[in-house]
């Protein structure tokens, strides 16, 4: 495999890079001598977005079950995953730039450990709330390891930093792809703690390959100040509400969606893991078909796709108690999500170009106080009515996202390529 030298000079790095990027990296090389694989790097990086998208959005699948082992409501259990999504939210355009300062390798290991730390006490813990609090406290550094995992996965792919990014993103489709289906069937034929055992056991691999393999990574301070200056923008905050309306109505129900699939369509808990599992096959190809077809399309897109969720999500709610017209109709919603997301990232990143840094820390944010607000809107709908009623919150989030992303592809854009040159993210 193609070897990755730390000591490579910092101007051979591909001008996509930020000025961020370029200025850890300038440390990175002033260091000893360190030579690793790239596809071995890679490798750990990507483990390790998974483990942290797996302890994230894994319980997605047992919502359930949780309820079950903690003798408390679906919509209560469904906090799991509404309060951790809240915290990355919070923390996602702050941290990353507060820690700037200090090593990169430590700062990984730190999240690392707190990731492990959390999935062995969710394990043990007979407490609700002591759960709560292990879910918690690593979604802090979570957007912190996600951001250094990136900045890495760039440096060892020094001619295309975003071959690098792009497969560390296997890591977040993985996380959904396999982490909510695994977890679900785990707990079913296993149980819920040899699930968040896996999560442990993930993390901890990833710990030991990064204190063993990865190397110092020495940093400068960075200052955010004239980043924050996009924040007077009306697009930009109009892009960061309309992509919280449509994550919040996307996961919000996803969070449910185990549960629906149970109680409504009268699935069995290991088809409802076929299901989790073709919903995120689905993700993918509709990521990839957006990437052939978006950046001609990019206003047409951006308008339409919140509509035909919300037709998909209607027709959902009619078709339900028929397995077959549900197990499609959620394979669908997949392929939509895949253009919805890039969508969400066009509004975003659009509007802020020349602070793309902050712009994906908004763009975090926004996925994950939607998921957070999402989740709690569906989970007030299902305790006054019944699973069914969550598409409710669904679509209402929808039609106000509809409003939103009209709004924002009148208020001026800047040119989508343009745009990814600047944010490989």
């Amino acid at each position: 495999p193609k070897a990755f030298p730390l000591l490579s000079p910092p101007n051979a790095l591909h001008p996509t890079v930020s000025s961020r990027m370029h200025g850890v990296l300038a440390c990175v090389f002033s260091m000893q001598t360190k030579t690793i694989s790239e596809s071995l790097l890679i490798a750990i990086l990507t483990l390790g977005v998974f483990g942290i998208i797996n302890t994230e959005m894994g319980v997605v699948g047992i919502i359930p079950q949780i309820a079950e082992r903690f003798d408390v409501t679906v919509s209560t259990s469904a906090l799991c995953v509404s309060v951790f999504a809240l915290v990355v939210s919070v923390a996602a355009p702050v941290l990353p730039l507060l820690f700037s300062g200090i090593n990169r390798r430590t700062m990984m290991l730190a999240a690392l450990i707190l990731f492990v730390a959390s999935n062995i006490l969710s394990m043990v813990t007979d407490s609700f709330a002591v759960l709560l609090a292990a879910r918690a406290l690593p979604a802090f550094l979570h957007p912190v390891y996600v951001a250094m995992a990136f900045t890495l996965a760039a440096a060892a792919t020094k001619d295309d930093p975003s071959r690098g990014i792009a497969r560390v993103f296997v890591g977040v489709s993985a996380g959904m792809v396999l982490g909510v289906p695994m977890t679900t069937f785990v707990t079913t034929h296993w149980s819920y703690e040899a699930a968040i055992g896996i999560f442990a056991v993930i993390n901890t691999v990833v710990l030991v390959a990064t204190f063993f393999l990865v190397p110092n990574m020495p940093a400068k301070q960075h200052n955010p100040g004239h980043q924050l200056r996009v924040l007077k923008k009306p697009s930009l905050w109009l892009g960061v509400s309309a992509f919280t309306c449509i994550n919040g109505a996307m996961f919000g129900f996803f969070s449910f969606m185990s549960d629906f699939l149970h109680e409504v369509s009268a699935f069995s808990f290991d088809a409802v893991s076929s299901v989790l599992l073709a919903y995120g096959f689905a993700n993918i190809v509709g990521n990839m078909l957006a990437g052939r077809v978006f950046g001609r399309y990019k206003k047409l897109f951006t308008r339409v796709g919140p509509a035909m969720m919300l037709v998909l999500y209607s027709l959902l709610y009619v078709f339900a108690p028929n397995g077959i017209f549900a197990a499609v109709l959620v394979v669908l919603l997949g392929i939509c999500a895949g253009f919805i997301n890039i969508s969400g990232q066009y509004m975003i990143s659009s509007a802020a170009r020349e602070a793309p840094d902050f712009s994906n820390g908004l763009f975090l944010t926004a996925a994950n106080f939607g998921t957070a607000m999402g989740t709690s809107l569906c989970g007030i709908f299902i305790s006054l009515m019944d699973s069914r009623a969550a598409l409710f919150a669904t679509g209402i989030l929808l039609i106000v996202s509809l409003v939103l992303s009209y709004a924002r592809t009148t208020a001026g854009s800047a040119d989508y390529e343009k745009v990814c040159r600047a944010c490989p993210t």
